[in-house]
């Protein structure tokens, strides 16, 4: 592998590890949770030379870096019954359409 495709094997790996920092801030679970994936993921596939594989690898680590970034939010019990949402800027928010029920 060239240190070129290193380093940005490298910078993904550091930028998963800053996103999960982010998502799951105060949250020493998921925290720890997530670390130990990131890095058995990456472990797990050290072993491969195949440049366009690791391409592959490396674009699907940034749409799941992206899709953690939009997607996960998190919740906390502030009384029972009841739920505190932390949500951040760049969690996408969808429309919220109310559900009508069609009678069969």
């Amino acid at each position: 592998m060239s240190s070129e495709l290193r380093q940005q094997v490298l910078k993904c790996f550091k930028s998963l590890h800053r996103a999960r920092q982010r998502v799951f801030q105060g949250d020493q679970f998921a925290l720890e949770k997530s670390r130990e994936r990131i890095n058995e993921e990456f472990k797990k596939h050290m072993h491969i030379t195949n440049v366009e594989e690791i391409r592959s690898l490396m674009d699907h680590s940034k749409a799941v870096e992206k899709e953690v970034l939009t997607s996960v939010v998190q919740a906390r019990e502030v009384a029972p019954g009841r739920y505190e949402l932390h949500l951040r800027p760049e969690v996408e928010r969808l429309k919220n359409v109310p559900f009508k029920d069609v009678p069969v």
